[in-house]
């Protein structure tokens, strides 16, 4: 049987908005549903807080904002509510592996995103996603005090599994380390997870783990569907994270957030 849900927290990128980056009118109508229906809707990303801001009125947002994957919890004025920061030695080897994979490394501290390269991969559409410019550092790998998130970046997604796999078990219980994209490689503190954000929000906002339904697409979510009471992968989730969840909605770029809100949380038929 369906849980009591009183709170919704939805991954934001492949998930609540489409390919395009765009959260459509059918995805901000089924949040102010949920409002109406007594449910409350939260937000976390790999994203900084800051790159999600373009998101904060549209769904009249008044939960906290969970940025880079919980190292960050912000309010909606994007006043700091909570940090976990990667620790220096851990940093420094998340760099080094990193690069020693072949992937480019991107550092995000407070609300500055740090590269070397403007013309790498991604860049560009990053800043067009999360609507500010990085800054170019001659070497990220000196940057490394009170960083939030470490990222490896490479479009041979076989590269970034594999550097995946090995920062698993070089930083073990040191770091957390998981794909947000096929091409993102995210590194936080330890205590800094999608699964951390369940707990979070259900002590900061009283709501029982068990009331609290998930929805997401990337294995970085895999940790808030298995803390949560109901838990939905969406269709452009791959195998190994839809068969971790409850329920499979259908494709970011056919409604299927917002069909998944109505026929699973608000229990249309439609």
């Amino acid at each position: 049987m369906m849980p009591k849900i009183s709170l919704v927290l939805a991954d934001v990128d492949g998930t609540l908005v489409n390919e395009e980056k765009v959260l459509t009118k059918r995805a901000q109508n089924a949040v102010s549903q949920l409002r109406r229906a007594g449910i409350r809707f939260a937000i976390t990303s790999g994203r900084p807080p800051l790159g999600m801001a373009m998101l904060f009125d549209l769904l009249e947002l008044d939960t906290p904002i969970a940025g880079f994957n919980g190292g960050l919890f912000v309010k909606p004025d994007l006043t700091i509510l909570e940090q976990k920061t990667v620790p220096l030695d851990v940093a420094s080897e998340a760099v080094d592996l990193i690069r020693k994979h072949g992937l480019d490394a991107w550092v995000y501290r407070g609300n500055d995103w740090l590269i070397t390269n403007a013309d790498a991969p991604h860049v560009a559409r990053e800043a067009w996603t999360v609507k500010f410019e990085p800054k170019i550092v001659a070497d990220v790998g000196k940057e490394l005090d009170q960083v939030a998130k470490i990222v490896g970046v490479s479009d041979d997604f076989d590269k970034v599994r594999r550097c995946e796999a090995d920062a698993q078990a070089a930083f073990g219980q040191h770091a957390t380390a998981a794909r947000s994209q096929p091409y993102y490689l995210d590194i936080t503190n330890k205590e800094a997870n999608k699964g951390s954000v369940v707990e979070y929000l259900s002590s900061h906002l009283n709501v029982p783990a068990g009331e609290i339904a998930t929805i997401g697409d990337q294995p970085n979510d895999v940790l808030m569907f298995k803390k949560s009471g109901f838990s939905i992968a969406m269709g452009n989730a791959s195998d190994e994270v839809k068969i971790q969840a409850n329920a499979t909605a259908g494709s970011y770029n056919d409604e299927g957030f917002a069909k998944a809100m109505e026929h699973f949380i608000l229990g249309s038929s439609d």
